[in-house]
């Protein structure tokens, strides 16, 4: 079955930077696209960037010119590079994907959520 696993998170002084990874595997037909969505403590969860399978990218403002997303296609592990972290960037992290799973029959398109991964930014 498709599995979705992220990793990197972690604590970071204001003005650092991190990079998640989220490593989806099983039977993948097709890849359409990652999203990253971040939930704050008490908070609703919020999108924060996509990568789409041609390469394109959407930013929200709140982290554009910081987070960059990117995607090793051969290994089907999708990154965010995080930099000039700020307290506000506090968040678990999750990356949901959009892809149509082989497990099924016939293949069924759907998203798949990772675990999630704790960032936090204090001095």
């Amino acid at each position: 079955q498709v599995q979705l696993v992220e990793s990197g998170g972690g604590m970071v002084q204001p003005g650092g930077s991190l990079r998640l990874s989220c490593a989806a595997s099983g039977p993948i037909l097709e890849f359409y696209s990652m999203s990253w969505y971040r939930q704050a403590p008490s908070g609703q969860r919020d999108w924060v960037i996509k990568i789409y399978n041609t390469g394109t990218t959407s930013v929200a403002d709140s982290v554009k010119g910081r987070f960059t997303v990117s995607r090793d296609n051969a290994k089907n592990i999708g990154y965010l590079q995080m930099n000039d972290l700020k307290p506000e960037d506090t968040a678990v992290y999750y990356c949901d994907v959009d892809l149509l799973d082989d497990s099924r029959l016939p293949p069924a398109r759907g998203n798949y959520w990772g675990q999630g991964t704790q960032v936090s930014v204090s001095s």
